[in-house]
């Protein structure tokens, strides 16, 4: 069988794209938008020996596959239209003759990218899951690549959680200042209070809250936000009201703060520790404090850990459940649920400002971290935002208090903020 067989073998209907092999083999219409390369039997095999997204990504990241078509830094486009591709099982004879085309060379898997990380089950050298060790594992692996890095793909703000566009034109900036303004305006925040910013990535929230008279401790487990961070407040003058600690949140001893913001950490304790963790928010604010935790959700509140190659290349140990559940176990740590909205397309929007940053600073993005993992970027980053759009992921802002034993908490009748 050519390569060109094999894909028809396990592809069910015509293929929207073109797909051309070493062997000189081809599927697919000729005048195709979009085409796949296979460029050696190494791609072929990790194709064949991890079906779906982790065999795609580590023929493409390795450059054994190449796109024509799209940017690398925003594939967007190309996942668009493989989204309609249907699989099938190939009938008896023709898996046998597929094993027998490949033979035993290429049905080995051959090593993965070392962008890579180890599966799930080959972790437990780096402790229990979301043990200490292991989160601090996961999250350097994630959020230590480089701050040059972050800071062209990111842009100015270092912000790398959804933004809050106030109108579909604006800019991300404009957006990520927004999204900060919401959280602060919700939290009801104003100078003398004490904000708690766990998971605060480069202190985007930190510096916002800093500069408006409010003292802010934001704690993160990557040594390299933490390190950027402060010195981002040295340089404003704000070291007097905000602190980035280089901590697990579960090490913060001080209490009675008038606000806790999680903004993007719920995807990384995983589920089973709910209850610890919203247990832990409600033990640091005071009576009538308030929590705006803001995560990526999924449609749907069964537990459900992340794919294959969001896993491996992305997010190690993610796990992402519902909104039900995020509400439901504030509301099991004793907190009193208040509000909750769906920024789902906002983070279709922010994703796609980030792609459109990658590819801007592609040449300067791969000499800093290499093509590899610049390319596991734009797949990840355009794939993620075709995930929100069509409502696979979620992301929501859920805003809850700690209720006084009296069962008041002191807060306005009605919503206070500007949405």
């Amino acid at each position: 069988m050519s390569i060109a067989d094999i894909i028809d073998s396990v592809v069910e209907g015509p293929l929207p794209l073109r797909v051309e092999a070493y062997d000189g083999s081809a599927a697919g219409p000729a005048d195709a938008d979009y085409r796949l390369r296979i460029t050696s039997e190494r791609g072929v095999s990790y194709l064949a020996t991890a079906p779906g997204d982790l065999g795609m990504a580590r023929a493409y990241v390795t450059g054994e596959m190449e796109v024509d078509g799209v940017h690398p830094g925003d594939p967007y486009a190309l996942l668009a239209t493989m989204a309609g591709i249907r699989y099938r099982r190939p009938p008896r004879e023709q898996a046998v003759e597929l094993a027998r085309t490949l033979g035993p060379r290429g049905l080995t898997p051959p090593p993965p990218p070392p962008q890579e990380a180890l599966p799930r089950w080959r972790r437990v050298a780096e402790g229990v899951r979301h043990s200490l060790t292991r989160d601090a594992d996961a999250i350097h692996r994630h959020y230590d690549v480089s701050n040059r890095f972050y800071e062209m793909v990111l842009g100015p703000s270092m912000t790398y959680t959804c933004a809050a566009y106030p109108q579909r034109d604006a800019t991300l900036e404009e957006a990520q200042e927004n999204k900060y303004r919401l959280v602060f305006d919700k939290l009801g925040l104003s100078a003398g209070d004490r904000l708690l910013d766990i998971g605060c990535g480069w202190g985007g929230m930190v510096r916002y809250a800093a500069r408006r008279g409010v003292s802010v401790l934001g704690v993160t487990l990557s040594r390299e936000q933490a390190q950027w961070g402060q010195k981002a407040l040295a340089e404003e003058g704000l070291a007097d009201l905000g602190e980035i600690r280089h901590s697990d949140y579960r090490d913060v001893t001080e209490t009675g703060f008038d606000a806790v913001s999680s903004i993007g950490l719920t995807e990384h304790v995983g589920v089973r520790r709910y209850p610890a963790y919203f247990g832990f928010v409600r033990d640091r604010l005071r009576d009538g404090g308030l929590l705006l935790n803001h995560c990526i959700t999924r449609p749907h509140n069964g537990r459900t850990e992340t794919g294959a190659f969001i896993d491996r290349y992305v997010f190690p140990d993610g796990e992402l459940t519902g909104s039900g559940r995020i509400v439901t176990e504030a509301q099991d740590a004793g907190l009193e649920v208040l509000h909750e909205e769906n920024l789902r397309e906002h983070y279709a929007l922010t994703l796609a400002g980030w792609c459109r940053n990658l590819v801007e600073h592609w040449d300067e993005c791969v000499a800093e971290v290499g093509e590899g993992t610049a390319r596991v970027w734009g797949l990840y980053m355009a794939g993620s935002r075709l995930g929100f759009e069509r409502n696979e992921v979620q992301l929501h802002q859920v805003l809850a208090t700690r209720t006084g034993a009296d069962g008041t908490h002191g807060l306005p009748l009605r919503p206070w903020w500007n949405a």
